[in-house]
């Protein structure tokens, strides 16, 4: 009985540590890694960032790559469009962080 239970034990420590990791990119992963892009911009902009008809721009094409650091954290904070704003549903960290890898886009 008590092998059992230390086996569950170990099983769901397993599970718990591989769950939070694959939610954390690594500090250097791009936008298209971040589970914040994926959850909350991916369904417009599409999985590659190229856009999608009838959604989301392109967040590689040159207009996007002509928007500063401050344009692109204003769209994300006060929306744009048919954007919605995301001042209040996500943390100031990962809006920069969106900001700085959707900037990386276009370092490559």
């Amino acid at each position: 009985m008590k092998i059992l239970r230390l086996a569950i034990v170990i099983a769901f420590s397993l599970l718990a540590s591989v769950t939070i990791f694959a939610q954390t990119p690594p500090a250097d992963a791009g936008l298209l890694a971040n589970p914040v892009y994926i959850k909350n911009c991916a369904k417009c902009h599409g999985k590659t960032a190229e856009g999608r008809h009838f959604g989301g721009p392109s967040l590689v094409s040159d207009k996007a790559a002509a928007a500063s650091k401050e344009d692109i954290l204003n769209i994300i904070v006060n929306g744009k469009g048919h954007m919605p704003k995301f001042a209040g549903k996500l943390t100031a960290e990962e809006i920069e962080t969106l900001v700085r890898q959707t900037q990386a886009l276009h370092k490559k």
